[in-house]
């Protein structure tokens, strides 16, 4: 079954720091683009932060840029966003994606969620004192 599973959320105070973690099952990652993406309540979903297949390109909101490194080991099928300094404003359902499409990670954070090839259930990070 080819599926995403994220995990590494939780509550964490301003500040702080938390990384998350995205595990791709019954596919080969290096034939995917990733993406990390956000749904904070009553908000719309959001692209965080993305990166190519042959990891030579990533992309980061402006809000979040300096703060948040995307990764991705595809030996492990795993992908990572490290958040550091983390706000408030943060808070939101965190998601992981695979695009076998897109070429550059710009593109990859431009795409419509429901364009994107997988998607996973996504965590939540909740940023409060």
């Amino acid at each position: 079954q080819k599926k995403l599973a994220e995990s590494g959320g939780g509550l964490v105070q301003p500040g702080g720091s938390l990384t998350l973690s995205c595990v791709a099952s019954g596919l080969r990652l290096e034939d995917y683009a990733v993406g990390w993406y956000r749904q904070a309540p009553g908000k719309e979903r959001e692209a965080v932060s993305c990166i190519t297949k042959n990891d030579d390109q990533t992309y980061y909101r402006k809000s979040v840029k300096g703060r948040f490194t995307i990764s991705r080991d595809n030996a492990k099928s795993m992908t990572y966003l490290q958040m550091n300094d983390l706000k408030p404003e943060d808070t939101a359902v965190y998601y992981c994606a695979l695009d076998g499409v897109v070429i550059t990670a710009a593109g990859m954070c431009s795409q419509p969620w429901g364009a994107l090839d997988y998607r996973g259930e996504g965590t939540l990070v909740t940023v409060s004192p």
